[in-house]
């Protein structure tokens, strides 16, 4: 892959690119920060380009909570027609998304990075580029299926798990910026939801309807609304949320390196 989109939220909003670029083969050759006017607004960007070898490769980076010079947008303003149409714009051959999230499956603890391969959105937020004509779009398959299973590999040998370790998981979407509650999460999980985030489907949406391969590596940086062993009551704290996700970012330096480099 020539050119990837890489999208970051409040748990990937520091890279120390130096230092990960060189551990992995890689040097940066190039880094300008850009502003991509779209229909929808324009968006701050880091273009990176990287040399692998005698060969040129090239990283957008995106963080999906930009709001210029003022803390970061809430989940609920992000405007995400904006940010996917910038990498679209700006010739990305695929889209790879960082989320933080909150487990609710026993079996994605805190520390572990897995993949999304479906989502529910019950919020009733549209997400599309379609608003005057009716342009409907399947999502059967949201992620791309190819990608998925390259990066099941990686995050499988970057965490020394087992092969037969669940690394697929079905993202709820909530409409934030509220934090759930204990009977939401608990309805949830009997609905067929792993993990809780507040942002990352209305991507995918609009990057099939872009036909822009998408794949979003999930870092589970917390149990969700009582889920945490032995104090179902524990509040949650957005900043320690984003910190914890912060600490748990050599699998996904994994899985950056491998799309650029395969």
């Amino acid at each position: 892959m020539e050119r990837l989109g890489v999208i970051g939220g409040t748990g990937l909003i520091e890279m120390a690119l130096d230092e990960e670029l060189k551990a992995h083969g890689l040097l940066l050759i190039q880094r300008d920060e850009v502003i991509v006017e779209t229909p929808y607004g324009d968006v701050p960007m880091t273009c990176m380009e990287l040399q692998f070898g005698t060969i040129r490769k090239a990283v957008v980076f995106l963080q999906r909570h930009h709001n210029g010079e003022a803390p970061s947008r809430p989940p609920h303003q992000i405007d995400h027609r904006a940010n996917m149409k910038a990498l679209f714009d700006a010739g990305c051959e695929a889209i790879m998304a960082v989320c933080s999230v909150g487990a609710i499956a026993s079996d994605f603890p805190p520390g572990k990075v897995g993949l999304a391969n479906q989502y529910i959105d019950f919020t009733g937020q549209a997400s599309t580029f379609h608003d005057d004509e009716a342009v409907f779009t399947s999502v059967t398959d949201p992620f791309d299926s190819t990608i998925n299973s390259e990066l099941e590999t990686v995050l499988r040998a970057a965490q020394a798990l087992d092969a037969d370790e669940r690394m697929m998981y079905t993202y709820w979407l909530a409409q934030g910026p509220h934090f759930e509650t204990k009977a939401e999460i608990d309805a949830i999980d009997s609905l067929g939801g792993h993990m809780v985030g507040m942002t990352m489907p209305r991507e995918v949406k609009l990057a099939r309807e872009l036909d822009l391969p998408y794949s979003a590596v999930c870092i589970s940086s917390n149990w969700a609304a009582g889920r945490e062993p032995g104090n179902s009551n524990q509040d949650l704290d957005h900043h320690s949320v984003s910190a914890e996700a912060n600490k748990r970012l050599a699998p996904v330096w994994a899985c950056m390196v491998h799309l650029l480099t395969s």
